[in-house]
């Protein structure tokens, strides 16, 4: 009977290891998806298992992809691009929920964020057409500044209306919603505590193991360099950032962002370097971050605060840069 007692009790030590090494072991999964890479780290054990539920995570990109994807020529995006003026399209849920949330955004910036860019996008040469290397003329800025304006685009429950030659980019906000679908599949399968990362956006649940928090680094904004400018900590919340550090082109002694307002037809021109959002929906960030790059440090700050948004701005000072701040970021940052 003592031999058996002992049994017992090793074997109830054992289990309850096993389960301290589930909650306190880091799983790490990651993969490619729209042009960039995703990452899943989370501590215990889903429902389905680790591998359906990367296979679960693989599915739920690929159908973000499939619908919201401008690389794809049968997403239901890109056949909304390419349909006839006149057309009304039912969309999936999902995509409506995002070009809901794209248009708030829009309507509360005054068009500074805007998905109908593209076309600006691409005749600066900062699209998938081939790189340009000056200026694009004033008569080629009107005509693309013809075919922008969300403001064009009617929605309807389901259902947008191609009003004839517009197209619609959400790369600037669906990159924060599959952080956020991804978030949710991992809610769903009993998972508390994880850090979702697709693109560089993310979003943080709970903390790593032994209690220590999600804590990640926001870039300074230098080409070609790689420094941290400021730490910060994902506790339930998503940080986006966006910048013009590296992806510009130089000509006449000029340089050209390729950051697009959508409000002029040119490169945005003030002294923002980076701007990072924080937020409780990745995709709200995403969005968020883009805009705020537009508006610049001043209005962006303005805006920012009068909406009570946790933004942190690099701001570009002669050969260094400024830290500037809002008040709920702040308080985010020294409460964490």
């Amino acid at each position: 009977m003592a031999r058996l007692v002992f049994a017992l009790v090793v074997l109830s030590v054992a289990l309850l290891t096993a389960c301290d090494d589930s909650k306190n072991r880091l799983s790490v999964l990651s993969g490619p998806t729209m042009g960039t890479t995703w990452s899943v780290k989370f501590s215990g054990t889903p429902k389905e298992g680790v591998e359906d539920l990367k296979a679960d995570i693989e599915a739920a990109l690929e159908q973000v992809n499939a619908e919201m994807s401008t690389y794809r020529p049968e997403s239901n995006l890109s056949r909304f691009n390419a349909a006839q003026a006149g057309t009304l399209m039912a969309l999936p849920e999902d995509t409506v929920k995002v070009l809901s949330v794209a248009f708030g955004i829009s309507s509360k910036t005054g068009g500074a964020y805007d998905v109908t860019v593209g076309p600006l996008v691409n005749l600066w040469g900062f699209g998938p057409d081939p790189d340009r290397f000056e200026p694009p003329s004033e008569d080629e800025i009107n005509a693309a500044m013809a075919r922008v304006g969300w403001q064009q685009l009617l929605l309807n429950d389901n259902e947008l209306l191609q009003p004839g030659n517009v197209y619609v980019d959400l790369s600037s906000i669906a990159k924060g919603f599959a952080v956020d679908k991804v978030a949710e599949l991992l809610e769903s399968q009993g998972l508390k505590n994880y850090l979702v990362e697709v693109g560089g956006e993310l979003r943080g649940s709970g903390s790593k193991p032994y209690g220590q928090p999600w804590r990640v680094a926001v870039e300074r904004p230098i080409a070609g360099v790689r420094e941290v400018e400021q730490v910060v900590v994902l506790k339930d919340m998503a940080v986006a950032t966006s910048g013009d550090y590296r992806n510009f082109f130089e000509s006449d002694g000029q340089l050209y962002s390729h950051t697009l307002d959508p409000r002029t037809g040119y490169p945005v021109d003030h002294m923002l370097a980076s701007v990072s959002v924080l937020h409780e929906s990745a995709m709200m960030a995403d969005g968020l971050s883009t805009a705020m790059t537009v508006l610049g440090p001043e209005a962006g700050m303005a805006f920012a605060k009068q909406h009570e948004l946790a933004v942190f701005f690099i701001v570009r000072k002669g050969e260094g840069v400024e830290e500037i701040s809002t008040p709920a970021f702040d308080a985010i940052v020294e409460e964490k």
